[in-house]
C-alpha cells in the first residue's frame, strides 16, 4: 500500500503551520521526515493520520481517501506509533496490545482466537510475551514503546507512521523499534530526529523547514554539511564509519 500527500495544508490557531506539503511513500519504501523542532514534522503527521483536519490538500492510501473516510476504515489499514504514550486508567500489556485488533471488530464483538493468536505473535516479535499480564502503567519508557508497536503490529495494518518514536529512548530500544518496524516490509512513514539512525534506516528523506518541504532524495544526497548547516543551524562535518560505511555527523558549532 503506497501513501500520496498532495498540496497539505494546517492552520492551528490563525497559524500556518504545513504549508503546501507533497510528498509520496511507496509500498515497502521506509520513508523519513526530518527537519527541526517546530518545523510541522508532527502536525503534518496527525493531520495525515486524521488527528488533525487539513485546510486542504489531498491523503490516499492506494485508493482510499483519508481526508474523507471514516476513522475506523483508515485505522484498518493505518498503524501510528508515536512518542507520547501515558495513560490515566491502567491495563495489562495484554490488553494494551489486544486494542490493536479493535479496528476489525464489530460492536461489541468478543475477542477470538485469531485475535489471541495475533495479539500473541504481536508481544514474541517486540520480546514482550513474559510482560503479557505486567501493569503497562509500571513499565520503562522503552518497554511502554516496544507495547505500543505491538499493538500496532496486531492491528495488522498495511501503512504505518511513526512520529519520533525513538525520542527519550536509549540506543538499545531505538534499535530494537526500528528494526522490527522495518522487517515489517511495509510502507513507512517516520518523523525522526536522529540524523545518522535516519540515513541508516530509511530509503528516502524529506526536509521540512518552517512548515515546507525543502529537500528530498536518498540520505547520501540529502545529508550534506551544507543543508544540515542551513536547515538545523549548526555546523558539521559529515564522515563515513570506517566499521560500518554508515554515515557519521560531527557536530561542531552553532550557525
Amino acid at each position: 500500500m503506497n501513501l500520496n500527500v498532495e498540496r497539505l495544508s494546517v492552520s492551528l490557531a490563525a497559524a500556518d503551520i504545513v504549508k503546501e506539503v507533497s510528498l509520496k511513500v511507496e509500498s515497502g519504501q521506509f520513508v523519513g521526515l526530518i527537519g527541526p523542532n517546530g518545523c510541522g514534522k508532527s502536525t503534518l503527521l496527525k493531520s495525515i493520520y486524521k488527528v488533525v483536519k487539513p485546510r486542504h490538500g489531498e491523503v490516499f492510501l492506494s485508493e482510499l481517501d483519508v481526508v474523507k473516510a471514516s476513522p475506523r476504515k483508515v485505522a484498518q489499514k493505518l498503524g501510528v506509533v508515536g512518542q507520547f504514550n501515558e495513560l490515566s486508567f491502567d491495563f495489562t500489556v495484554r490488553e494494551m496490545v489486544m486494542m490493536g485488533r479493535t479496528p476489525h471488530k464489530g460492536l461489541l464483538e468478543t475477542d477470538s482466537s485469531a485475535d489471541r493468536e495475533l495479539v500473541d505473535a504481536a508481544l514474541h516479535k517486540v520480546h514482550l510475551t513474559d510482560y503479557a499480564q505486567r501493569s503497562y502503567n509500571s513499565l520503562s519508557g522503552g518497554e511502554k514503546q516496544r507495547v505500543i508497536l505491538a499493538r500496532v503490529l496486531a492491528q495488522e495494518p498495511k501503512f504505518m507512521i511513526l512520529d519520533e518514536p525513538t525520542n527519550h529512548l536509549d540506543i538499545k530500544y531505538q534499535l530494537q523499534i526500528l528494526n522490527i518496524v522495518k522487517q515489517q516490509g511495509i510502507g513507512i512513514l517516520a518523523a525522526l530526529h536522529d540524523l545518522p539512525l535516519a540515513s541508516e534506516y530509511c530509503d528516502y528523506l524529506y526536509v521540512m523547514k518552517q512548515g515546507r518541504i525543502v529537500a528530498g532524495g536518498a540520505p547520501d544526497e540529502v545529508l550534506t554539511k551544507e543543508l544540515i548547516g542551513e536547515v538545523f543551524g549548526v555546523v558539521c562535518e559529515t564522515y563515513r564509519n570506517p566499521v560500518t560505511g554508515a554515515l557519521g555527523i560531527a557536530y561542531l558549532d552553532t550557525v
